[in-house]
Formats: structure tokens, C-alpha cells, sequence
């Protein structure tokens, strides 16, 4: 087991220098900034999620904790793709929007 661990390191080091290491981490710092420009604008906090391939933002999903109860979907939607183009510097082939409902 102790051996485990210098491998580990090695490996996150070898890691930390590659291309989908950086796209990972960006694209989370991205989709926090998304998060917290929608939650200033509908006034509900939300999760993003996000796809990559082969560079190219392929989705982006926006699912709010709760449906807004000033803020009309179209508007939602508007803000959203906005949020996503202006972050991600790139505008994705589709942005999924969603709500969680209490049943």
C-alpha cells in the first residue's frame, strides 16, 4: 500500500502537465462563473455541467434548484446561452436547461 502512494503522486504530476488536466479545470472555473452570473440574474442557484470533445465545447446543462418564480423561461433561456457563450469563450452545439421539482 505504501508503494500505492508515490505512485499516485508520480502519476497526478504526470497528470497536472497534460492538455485534458487543463481543459478539466478550466472548464470547472468556467462553469462556476456561469453559475454565479445566473444566480445575480434569476435570483435561483444552479449547477453546470459540461461536455468537451476534442476541444469543441459539445454541451453545456444548466439545471436550476428550483424554477424561478419572476423570470419567464425565454428570458431564462436568453441569460443562460449568454452566460455559456461569454465563460466558455465559446459557444456550444447545445445548451440543456432544466429545473429540479419538489414532488
Amino acid at each position: 500500500m505504501k508503494l500505492l502512494s508515490p505512485l499516485a503522486l508520480v502519476f497526478a504530476l504526470c497528470l497536472s502537465g497534460c492538455d485534458a488536466f487543463d481543459t478539466v479545470r478550466e472548464g470547472y472555473a468556467h462553469s462556476q462563473a456561469v453559475s454565479t452570473r445566473l444566480e445575480k440574474a434569476v435570483g435561483v442557484k444552479s449547477f453546470v455541467g459540461f461536455n468537451w470533445n476534442n476541444g469543441t465545447l459539445t454541451s453545456v446543462s444548466v439545471t436550476f434548484e428550483r424554477v424561478p418564480a419572476d423570470v419567464q423561461l425565454p428570458a431564462i433561456v436568453k441569460l443562460a446561452t449568454e452566460a455559456v457563450a461569454a465563460e466558455f469563450k465559446q459557444k456550444p452545439k447545445q445548451v440543456v436547461i432544466g429545473f429540479a421539482v419538489q414532488p
